[in-house]
């Protein structure tokens, strides 16, 4: 063995004995494929109970369209995106009794529908009620 197999066998050891791992550079290994990108966020938004954007990036416009619904149209594309959303306060403070829902979901390849409830809420606002909420766009 040459002198510097012997050293590189000897370091392997040694790393191996105390729990490490060693990285081997080799000509013929194999490329490695290129890793993937980062998710990030491409749109967000957070909207008061009555449509009104309190702040937001990547969102072209909003359609208040009834009870607890909303159309948000983004700046880009969605498809293969991962949509989130949340209830928020309403200033620090609850805006409906009980449980509260949100429903988040692609229209088009740039249009998301959001529907929030009060599942738990007496009333005519049983199910459908407007909330404020926040919405998040993850590609």
């Amino acid at each position: 063995m040459n002198t510097s197999r012997k050293l590189a066998f000897g370091v392997t050891a040694l790393a191996l004995t105390v729990g490490g791992a060693v990285a081997v550079s080799s000509a013929s290994a194999e490329p490695r494929q290129a890793r993937q990108a980062a998710a990030v966020t491409t749109a967000w938004a957070k909207v008061a109970a009555n449509g009104q954007v309190l702040g937001g990036q990547g969102i072209t416009g909003i359609n208040k369209f009834g009870i607890g619904r909303y159309n948000i149209t983004t700046s880009s594309g969605l498809n293969g995106c991962a949509l989130l959303g949340t209830i928020n306060t309403n200033g620090g403070h609850d805006p409906g009794p009980g449980s509260s829902s949100i429903l988040v979901g692609q229209v088009n390849g740039n249009t998301l529908f959001i529907r929030t409830a009060t599942p738990s809420a007496g009333g005519t606002a049983a199910v459908d009620s407007d909330r404020p909420f926040s919405i998040n766009v993850v590609c």
